[in-house]
């Protein structure tokens, strides 16, 4: 066995110029919304993990799993540049992979891959803006409760669902939730250019779809695990690494609110993300 043979034992594999690497980065949850228990996907809290996902010499490509049902538009938006950014900038493929759920702004996270594969029972698509509420109107009259609201600013408490909703308010809501959906679809369209199919009216149209259906739209470029198809991809010696944030010590890392007054805001977002996840019936 000569010298160089003999070194080579002894270097880690993933340091070996023939063995290839791919880091890989889980983005699962609502975007933008937390709860206790699981924290917001936000570009603050992903920035330093996709960083160091990016930026290791030699990377044969970097591996995206999704598990998100959506929110925040303007936080998918920035994760999403940012992992365009940091792809070009070090010339590294994306591969991306769809698990139970990349719906809505989930998709728009997916979008940011070379390629997107899915699960058969992946639920993939909902490309659309939703907002939803409830009036208390006639609940608060019931109990004799009377409302009092005072603003500077005729539209201050526009859809403030203890008061009457009125026309105008919902038009105006419309016509932002039309230029949210304006720059989701020019998006998809950028991204997945000539490999769309079918009726734009419907891919647009919100509705999602199995991984197989969205196969069928264009939506995904393949059916497929991510230890499959990188397998197939870069051969039997490949080394996939995980990326996960650094976490500290204490009660917030065990999920327990740092103050009782948080208990309020932490339901109310704990039942936010269990209505994004519902829509899709998990």
């Amino acid at each position: 066995m000569g010298n160089n043979a003999f070194l080579t034992r002894f270097i880690p594999l993933r340091w070996r110029k023939s063995v290839p690497v791919v880091n890989h980065v889980a983005l699962n949850g609502a975007i933008g919304i937390g709860t206790p228990l699981r924290p917001a996907l936000t570009l603050k809290s992903l920035n330093p993990v996709l960083e160091r996902a990016f930026t290791r010499k030699g990377l044969a490509a970097v591996a995206i799993s999704i598990n998100s049902p959506g929110g925040s538009p303007v936080q998918s938006a920035l994760i999403h540049a940012r992992i365009r950014e940091l792809a070009e900038e070090n010339k590294v493929p994306v591969l991306v992979f769809c698990e139970d759920v990349a719906a809505s702004g989930g998709y728009w996270l997916a979008c940011a891959g070379d390629e997107v594969y899915a699960d058969e029972s992946s639920v993939v698509g909902s490309i659309g803006v939703i907002s939803a509420g409830f009036g208390f109107v006639e609940a608060i009259r019931k109990l004799g409760v009377e409302r009092r609201v005072h603003t500077a600013g005729e539209n201050k408490s526009m859809l403030d669902p203890f008061k009457p909703e009125r026309p105008e308010d919902v038009e105006h809501l419309l016509s932002l939730q039309a230029d949210i959906h304006s720059a989701f679809k020019a998006l998809v369209k950028a991204r997945r250019g000539a490999r769309l199919t079918g009726d734009e009216r419907e891919i647009f149209s919100g509705a999602f779809w199995s991984g197989r259906q969205a196969l069928a739209r264009g939506l995904v470029d393949g059916i497929g695990h991510m230890h499959q198809v990188l397998k197939a991809r870069f051969g039997d010696k490949l080394v996939l690494r995980t990326v996960q944030p650094h976490q500290g010590w204490g009660l917030k890392r065990l999920g327990f609110a740092s103050q009782a007054t948080d208990i309020a805001g932490n339901t109310l977002e704990a039942l936010e993300t269990r209505a994004l996840w519902s829509r899709f019936g998990l």
